[in-house]
């Protein structure tokens, strides 16, 4: 993944962050992260309505909880690819959820991947790094703030 692509956690759980993230890093990812702990910080982030918001012509990428306080991750998805600046930002969930109708609903609202947090910590660990192994070779858009169908 190119350098300049900022990577979104929105993740309520502090411990699972820092394993996403830590974990990332030791599959080779070198890119900011940007920790956000609920659904409502998320939009407001992506839609720049908060001091701390993303700055126009960043790619993001976005690693999203389904179970957050305030704002579920399912209505943040939901909004992001409503969107005409954001619809094209990949949305990657994470989550404890396997009900294969939410893996459905995530899919038809437009999730990029849909991974399952193992409940054991060695397999949570391995699934991350296998991630960042994938995203070593993602090609992320540009988010402009200009509407590109």
């Amino acid at each position: 993944m190119k350098q300049g692509v900022k990577i979104v956690i929105a993740e309520d759980d502090e411990g699972h962050a820092t394993l996403i993230k830590k974990n990332l890093k030791r599959a080779g990812i070198r890119n900011e992260f940007i920790h956000l702990k609920d659904g409502q910080e998320t939009l407001d982030y992506l839609f720049q309505r908060a001091k701390k918001k993303r700055e126009n012509g960043v790619p993001i990428l976005l690693l999203l909880d389904l179970k957050m306080p305030k704002v579920d991750g399912v209505e943040v998805l939901r909004q992001v690819k409503a969107d005409p600046e954001l619809r094209k930002m990949p949305v990657i969930i994470i989550t404890t959820t396997d009900d294969p109708r939410e893996v459905e609903k995530c899919h038809e609202l437009g999730c990029s991947s849909y991974i399952t947090k193992p409940i054991d910590y060695k397999k949570f660990v391995k699934a991350i790094r296998k991630l960042g192994l994938f995203l070593l070779v993602v090609e992320v858009p540009t988010i402009d703030g200009k509407d590109n169908p």
